[in-house]
């Protein structure tokens, strides 16, 4: 197993993000919860494959602060967006999403939620800004970044 296989697993809404408008993301994050909800198989797949990442050490294996993280593909080999994989149980470092950002959260221990949002999709427009937070436990969020684009703050 490898990231090769969640690549392939998270293809069809890599597809998908080519014709959403993240600029919308009340509207985006709609079509994603209807398109690929987290509670069906799609959702039940991506977690057996991420628990087993986890397992085998490739997925999230560097640590900083109150998270774990990995890169899973750069974006060309995702169609044009980088994926990132962080569990996190407080909060990361500020950032601004360049091009908008797209989370598949799920949730890992107790009842987490990731800045307001509970297991599912959230959609962060093209310029916003935050410090990623998870409360209540664990969660795995997928960061998808069109074109990798993020502004990290500087120290």
């Amino acid at each position: 197993m490898s990231a090769e296989n969640l690549i392939d697993k998270l293809a069809p809404v890599l597809e998908r993000l080519q014709k959403l408008n993240l600029a919308e993301p009340g509207a985006a994050k709609e079509m994603l919860d209807l398109e690929f909800p987290l509670h069906s198989e799609f959702g039940e797949q991506l977690r057996e494959l991420a628990t087993q990442g986890l397992q085998e050490g490739w997925l999230c294996g560097k640590e900083a602060g109150p998270s774990r993280f990995s890169r899973v593909a750069k974006p060309e080999a995702a169609r044009g967006f980088s994926i990132d994989a962080v569990m996190l149980w407080g909060d990361g470092p500020w950032h601004r999403h360049v091009k908008g950002e797209v989370n598949c959260m799920l949730a890992w221990e107790g009842d987490p939620s990731f800045c307001g949002f509970k297991e599912g999709w959230a959609v962060f427009e093209p310029g916003s800004q935050h410090v990623p937070s998870v409360k209540g436990g664990k969660m795995l969020i997928f960061y998808l970044l069109p074109e990798g684009a993020v502004e990290w703050k500087k120290a």
